[in-house]
């Protein structure tokens, strides 16, 4: 039992210790003449899906829930983040060339139809990105008018 107590306190020692390790949280100002809702005019709908859904991982602003402020979730929160804007930041979305918009456009298209984004466990959290079959296929379709304009 005593060898018991002894781990459990050095565990919380360790948990008390890891959240003095900081992790960078703030947002980069967002230029909407940059930004993917601006720039491609977006409807009103559309927007609103896409703040719900998308823009907490694919954009600078990021709206980190409470738990994103307790290591280790910390950590996993801003690797998922980091690797969302890496894949598509919808705030920078003038800055990209033609061809990655494309690619972009296309693999969102295959992401939000298969049901792969927003992921499972962010829609766990987050009632407002657990988006309806209408309003995946409303996505998709405004994706795809996007993309056969041409004009991105």
């Amino acid at each position: 039992m005593q060898k018991f107590k002894k781990i459990v306190f050095w565990c919380l020692v360790g948990f008390a210790i890891i959240q003095f390790i900081p992790v960078d949280k703030v947002n980069k100002p967002v230029d909407q003449r940059k930004n993917f809702s601006k720039v491609e005019n977006a409807p009103k709908k559309v927007v609103t899906l896409l703040k719900n859904a998308c823009y907490d991982c694919h954009s600078d602003e990021t709206v980190y829930p409470k738990y994103a402020y307790v290591a280790p979730f910390s950590w996993s929160i801003k690797s998922h983040v980091n690797d969302g804007r890496k894949y598509l930041n919808f705030s920078v979305w003038e800055t990209y060339n033609k061809d990655l918009k494309h690619k972009m456009l296309t693999r969102a298209i295959e992401m939000v139809g298969n049901k792969m984004m927003p992921m499972p466990a962010y829609i766990i959290y987050h009632e407002k990105a657990n988006l309806s079959t209408n309003e995946r296929k409303l996505l998709n379709v405004y994706f795809q008018e996007v993309l056969d304009s041409k004009k991105y």
